[in-house]
């Protein structure tokens, strides 16, 4: 399955915008709740602002809403940042680490955030779990588990080390452009004659009338 995929969309890549790490992990923080594009609409002047962790050390974090304050929880994404810099500033140089126990340890940074930033670093294998990935493995049969934690360990179990970056991209893309929450394109999924569709048809069935 992860094979067609690859083969479909050659191009899966994450769409936030960075240049070094530390705009990664901004961005990554900034997108929970949030889209990539609108993520990617405020970045730049607040990269501008803040061009790296030291800049982010000095603030606080009201300096950060005028940039961010059209994405949710703003206020919550300003704290974190700030105190995530702040630790990276006194106990990584400024950089950010490339060890994911190292990387949870940042405050508001997750499993989830620590599993984006380290893969796309090229500093780790993870796979990480949003719920576009969680969804697509659900309908896939890969696991029942909703719990992110639990899928991410499954997907690890099924797949080698080397697969799990690009099995992540992979499931996001799908899930944004075929295996939508609602709706799903299982007319033109690469994947239909595999897939079991878990819980797709009772879902459609709901939607149709009479």
């Amino acid at each position: 399955m992860v094979d067609r995929l690859d083969r479909e969309m050659p191009e899966a890549q994450i769409a936030l915008e960075f240049q070094d790490d530390v705009q990664l992990l901004v961005s990554v923080i900034l997108s929970a709740q949030s889209t990539d594009a609108r993520v990617n609409m405020v970045s730049p002047a607040l990269f501008a602002r803040f061009p790296d962790a030291v800049a982010y050390a000095a603030a606080q974090p009201d300096e950060l809403w005028t940039y961010i304050r059209t994405l949710g929880l703003f206020r919550a994404k300003a704290k974190s940042i700030v105190g995530a810099m702040r630790a990276i500033v006194a106990e990584h140089g400024g950089r950010v680490p490339r060890d994911r126990v190292a990387l949870e340890a940042l405050p508001g940074v997750g499993r989830k955030t620590a599993g984006v930033v380290l893969i796309h670093l090229g500093a780790g294998e993870a796979f990480p779990v949003d719920t576009h990935v969680g969804r697509v493995a659900r309908r896939l049969g890969f696991t029942r588990e909703r719990d992110p934690d639990r899928v991410e360990e499954r997907l690890t179990r099924l797949l080698p080390r080397e697969s799990w970056g690009r099995g992540h991209q992979l499931l996001v893309w799908h899930g944004r452009r075929v295996c939508t929450a609602r709706n799903p394109g299982c007319e033109r999924c690469v994947l239909a004659d595999l897939c079991p569709r878990i819980a797709v048809e009772s879902r459609r069935s709901l939607r149709e009338p009479g």
